[in-house]
């Protein structure tokens, strides 16, 4: 059986005609006498594919490549509680750390301590609970002792809030208000002043970052399969060096302001919409990727990163285009394999069942009998 009739008995993937049909226009053009040569001459039966490719050794990565920006991350609100009129904010790109003055309010500060509950009540001698002890943790840590770090604000650490609040320049009445006290996560840099100077002082007065850079991008939903938290991806700088990054978080996770009890107040990106309808297929999910070593970002200021994260990366293997598989009627694909010119008479192409494996970067990996490096296969026009 010739190659031309064994490739009528197979279709090659993802080409719409057949050799069989064009076979078949020729022949009856050249019997109606619209061949174009002259009475009489016959057309020479092809055994060769109208193009051809090699197969070649490399390495195939299944890799999803993607733009995203470099900064500080999400913003969160500073909520003040404390009365009177803002008189001083500190410089936007400043970091603020326990003990740190978040504003000024009538010239009082208000300093930030670190801690998960907000300060939602007065704390004097007597009081009771674990706002008590994630006070007095602060106080310990801010070079305070004489106290007992516990769950109870007795008249030692009324005595060394006393000491604090002198040190503060504030009245010293070993109590401390609701207003007097701002609680966050930790470390802060302030993003934007959200008020004015001479503005109540009740209010969101300010918005922060993280104090370390990371990477967020926009993601459609529909392609963030790939986003699981703690995922490894690559980053690649404005400066051509790349550096190994960790998805940290997909959608508005830990963005709860400080000064905040409430919901985050960046929004949410999935499930229902402000209408109550169903995530469209549009929609988009950020996806933030931590860098731990930050030490590699010093002197990169923000901007567009390319992010890479490979599913599938298979080194040193056979490889061919995947439009140079044909699919085979008994099942399975095969490659049509060209001989060389010095080999035996007959057909110069045979078929060649082949095992495919990773498809990447319009190649497909492939095993099979005589397949080898360098070797030619048939290709669609």
């Amino acid at each position: 059986m010739t190659a031309v009739e064994r490739r009528h008995r197979r279709t090659r993937v993802l080409v719409g005609g057949t050799m069989a049909a064009a076979t078949a226009a020729a022949a009856v053009a050249a019997a109606l006498g619209f061949g174009g040569g002259e009475s009489g001459a016959t057309t020479p039966r092809r055994d060769m594919p109208a193009a051809t490719a090699h197969v070649v050794r490399r390495t195939l990565t299944d890799a999803t490549n993607l733009s995203g920006r470099l900064d500080y991350g999400a913003t969160a609100p500073i909520v003040s509680r404390a009365t009177g009129t803002v008189t001083w904010l500190p410089p936007v790109g400043s970091l603020v750390g326990r003990g740190g003055v978040l504003l000024r309010a009538d010239d009082r500060p208000v300093p930030l301590l670190y801690g998960a509950l907000p300060m939602y009540r007065a704390l004097a001698e007597e009081a009771e609970g674990p706002d008590v002890l994630q006070f007095e943790r602060n106080l310990r840590a801010l070079g305070y002792t004489g106290f007992a770090v516990d769950e109870e604000f007795t008249k030692f650490t009324a005595a060394a809030v006393k000491r604090w609040q002198r040190d503060l320049g504030l009245p010293a009445t070993g109590s401390v208000g609701v207003d007097q006290v701002i609680y966050g996560p930790g470390r802060v840099r302030i993003a934007q002043h959200s008020v004015r100077l001479g503005a109540s002082a009740d209010a969101q007065v300010l918005t922060c970052t993280s104090t370390t850079k990371v990477v967020t991008a926009d993601v459609q939903t529909t392609d963030a399969g790939w986003a699981i938290k703690g995922t490894k991806v690559q980053v690649r700088l404005s400066s051509g060096a790349s550096v190994a990054g960790t998805v940290a978080a997909v959608g508005d996770e830990g963005t709860a302001g400080l000064g905040e009890s409430g919901e985050s107040s960046s929004g949410t990106s999935g499930g229902q919409d402000s209408d109550g309808g169903s995530e469209s297929q549009d929609d988009t999910v950020t996806v933030t990727i931590a860098i731990t070593k930050q030490k590699a970002l010093r002197g990169t200021g923000p901007g567009t990163v390319d992010i890479r994260y490979t599913a599938e990366r298979r080194e040193n293997v056979l490889a061919v285009p995947v439009v140079a598989l044909l699919a085979l009627a008994e099942g399975g694909y095969g490659l049509e394999v060209v001989k060389n010119s010095g080999a035996d008479s007959g057909p110069r192409t045979r078929i060649v069942p082949v095992r495919t494996g990773l498809f990447a970067e319009g190649l497909v990996e492939v095993h099979g009998p005589g397949i080898t490096a360098g070797a030619t296969v048939g290709m669609p026009e």
